[in-house]
């Protein structure tokens, strides 16, 4: 395994704007009074139902007071209400709460713009699976931000000159340290090509379980992801992976948190037609990698050429 660090250019836009919108009044004006610096950190929003109002930044999680001051004390912090709840729901939903039951049954809304709402709550079992959502008390708004470039300084690693293609990759860290954003910005550039390594634009396909890499808001990716890629959204990552194999003829596929055997056992498929994988995966050191049976046999059969670790000892996407 060799570690590489990444470079984090400044976003292009600061989207925070976009997820406003689905607060209610009070709340969206005491976030919108935090200082620029402060919005340009910001990663989560989490309402929780008379519970103090919380922010997820780069440096660390912070509470909200009613004066709309970051506070390190919960017992200072605004105390989220039912009508807070009740509106900020509205406002995600359109109004339209359980028509969205599909979205409710995997716990997420997608938003415009690719941003994220994680929903909690009563849980309405039928036949041992998840039907529905009721009574939510949780929400967790995450902003999505793009970072063109983030995967420059290791596109010379991951490019295979010779095939004029890319290396089988994996990249992996903890939560919350940069993966998904770095696949994301990878993956465009796969895409498009990239003239000065040889690369010629490739055929991209994406297997979105989660809706975290492209972002598609019915069907249309919010983020981009190259001019020649194409985006299976909501789909099982293996099924998907097969799907793609017989019905679009990529020429790399990439997904996001891989762990199971059967994405071992599509990734092997995958890369046994020739088709190059671009994927991620949670653990916090290689050997957490190794420790797990699905993951270990694709690392000792070589299955992926490149393996990148992402921390934040110097911020998200270090190492």
């Amino acid at each position: 395994f060799r570690t590489l660090p990444t470079a984090r250019p400044d976003p292009v836009a600061d989207p925070v704007a976009e997820v406003l919108n689905v607060l209610p009044p009070n709340l969206r004006s005491l976030v919108a009074s935090l200082p620029p610096a402060v919005l340009g950190q910001l990663e989560e929003i989490r309402l929780r139902q008379e519970r103090p109002l919380a922010l997820g930044l780069v440096q660390g999680d912070a509470f909200l007071s009613p004066a709309g001051c970051l506070v390190g004390n919960p017992e200072q912090a605004y105390r989220v209400t039912a009508p807070d709840m009740e509106r900020a729901l509205q406002l995600v939903t359109g109004s339209s709460l359980y028509a969205l039951e599909e979205e409710l049954r995997n716990g997420f809304i997608t938003l415009p713009g690719g941003h994220r709402v994680g929903l909690a709550g009563r849980a309405v079992i039928e036949g041992g699976k998840v039907r529905t959502l009721k009574y939510i008390g949780s929400l967790n708004i995450r902003i999505s931000r793009e970072v063109p470039g983030l995967a420059t300084p290791l596109l010379p690693y991951l490019v295979d000159r010779l095939q004029r293609t890319v290396y089988h990759t994996l990249i992996f860290s903890p939560p919350r340290c940069g993966k998904t954003t770095l696949l994301r910005d990878l993956i465009r550039q796969i895409s498009n090509g990239v003239p000065e390594l040889d690369l010629p634009g490739q055929r991209v396909a994406i297997v979105d379980e989660r809706s975290e890499i492209a972002g598609c808001f019915r069907g249309i990716p919010q983020l981009d992801v190259g001019v020649r890629t194409d985006v299976l959204d909501g789909c099982p990552k293996a099924l998907g992976m097969m799907m793609l194999l017989r019905s679009l003829s990529p020429d790399v596929i990439g997904t996001d948190e891989i762990g199971s055997e059967e994405d071992a056992r599509a990734i092997g498929e995958a890369v046994n037609a020739g088709v190059r994988i671009v994927a991620t995966a949670h653990a916090s050191a290689a050997v957490e990698l190794q420790r797990r049976a699905s993951l270990r046999g694709l690392l000792q059969g070589g299955a992926f050429e490149r393996i990148i670790f992402l921390g934040r000892s110097r911020g998200v996407g270090s190492l």
